[in-house]
Formats: structure tokens, C-alpha cells, sequence
């Protein structure tokens, strides 16, 4: 009777939507406890507890996601409320324009074009170069630019979530390390190069350098998508 009902819940989509906050939860809780500490990621422990239980219990992704779907859905409301931070503190962002956008550019490119160079040069086939393009921009831009450059979007997202998680692990202690001490010089910095995941370190450090992570974050998206196709 015990495996009937699992085998019930284990289909039910809303299960795994549960599941997921649960451990969400459990994640951030872990993550309070020490601040300061860039390896105590939650979304990075959070990735790590799902896969476990769903490699041990022998659930296919597939029926995972028909219950974290939901969550996935937010992801677009999510990126739009970050609107709300930069209208709030404009004035501060139009007196580091040109600063910005000359960071963009070079930070755009450099994303871009390293990644194509050492995917080239450690011999990798043409659909893997194009699905790593575009790992410095947010999920679901990647995968849509990955999609039109025939590249596989499922190594795509996997790929972009690795480069958010380093991200958040190293930019604290490397800007430390640099004595780069301008939160907005920082965040920019951050969002540029590991979108959501680094933005959502970036506001737990500082309000202002998740603003210009943010920011980053959605400039790079759209620059990505134009310049992509010039390196393949």
C-alpha cells in the first residue's frame, strides 16, 4: 500500500512543486546562517538536494518539471521587477551611463568571444560551441538564442546555471581581493557576467549592487542575442 501512494505522489505535479519549496526553504535557511559565505548558495544547494532525491528515487526530470513548472513561469515576472529598484534610484544610474554601457560592450564581447575561442579550441562540435555561447545571459534568453543557432537549449541551461552559481561563489571574494569597494561598479560587474543567480547574490550584499546587476543583467541579454551571430 506505502508504494501504491508513492507512485501516486511521485506523478502528482504538485508534489515536486512543494518539494521544491521545501527545500528552498531548507536552502536559505542553511545560507542565513552564514551570510558571508559565498559556497552556502542556496540555489546551489538547493540544485544539488533535488538531484539527489530525484536520482534516488528514479523520477525522471521530465515528471519533475511538470511541478516546477509553475516556478519556472516566474522567472519573467521575476526579471521585470527589477524595474522597480531602478526607477527608484535613476538618477544614480544616468550619472554611470557611459561607464556602463563602455563595460557592457567590452564585458559582451569578452563573454561571447572567449567562450567561442576555447570551445573551439579544445575541439568541441559546432551545436555544443553554439549552445555555450550564450551562457552569460539569463535562461531563457540562452536557450532561445541556443534554439536559433541550432545549438542543444537543455546543455544551454545547464551550462548558464553553472556560470550564475561561480559566479555568486567568486564575486565577493575577488572584488575584495581587487579592493574594488564601488557597489555599483560591482554589481554591474557580476550581472554582466552570471545574470539572475549572480543579481540575486548581489542584492543579498548590497541594494545598489543588485540594481546594477540587474541592469547588467538585462543590457547583456539584449547585446548577447545581436552579437552572438557575429562569432558563428
Amino acid at each position: 500500500m506505502t508504494d501504491g501512494l508513492w507512485v501516486y505522489l511521485a506523478t502528482s505535479p504538485l508534489l515536486w512543486l512543494a518539494g521544491t519549496l521545501v527545500v528552498w526553504l531548507i536552502a536559505t535557511a542553511i545560507a542565513g546562517l552564514a551570510p558571508t559565505n559565498p559556497l552556502l548558495n542556496p540555489i546551489m544547494l538547493s540544485i544539488a538536494a533535488i538531484a539527489i532525491v530525484l536520482c534516488v528515487a528514479g523520477i525522471d526530470y521530465g515528471t519533475y518539471f511538470e511541478g516546477a513548472q509553475f516556478i519556472h513561469f516566474l522567472l519573467g515576472p521575476a526579471t521585470v521587477a527589477l524595474g522597480i529598484p531602478l526607477f527608484e534610484k535613476l538618477s544614480l544610474v544616468k550619472s554611470n551611463l557611459v561607464p556602463m554601457l563602455s563595460a557592457l560592450v567590452v564585458g559582451s564581447f569578452t563573454a561571447v568571444g572567449s567562450t567561442v575561442f576555447f570551445s573551439h579550441l579544445f575541439g568541441f562540435s559546432p551545436e555544443v560551441v553554439a549552445s555555450m555561447a550564450p551562457k552569460s545571459t539569463t535562461a531563457a534568453v540562452a536557450m532561445a538564442i541556443s534554439s536559433g543557432l541550432q545549438g542543444d537549449p537543455a546543455l544551454t541551461a545547464a551550462v548558464v546555471v553553472l556560470t550564475g552559481i561561480c559566479g555568486a561563489i567568486v564575486v565577493t571574494p575577488m572584488m575584495n581581493a581587487m579592493r574594488i569597494k564601488d557597489f555599483s561598479a560591482r554589481g554591474f560587474a557580476v550581472g554582466l557576467a552570471s545574470h539572475g543567480i549572480g543579481t540575486a547574490r548581489a542584492y543579498s550584499v548590497d541594494p545598489v549592487a543588485g540594481l546594477f546587476s540587474g541592469i547588467a543583467m538585462g543590457l547583456n541579454a539584449v547585446l548577447t542575442s545581436l552579437i552572438v551571430h557575429l562569432f558563428l
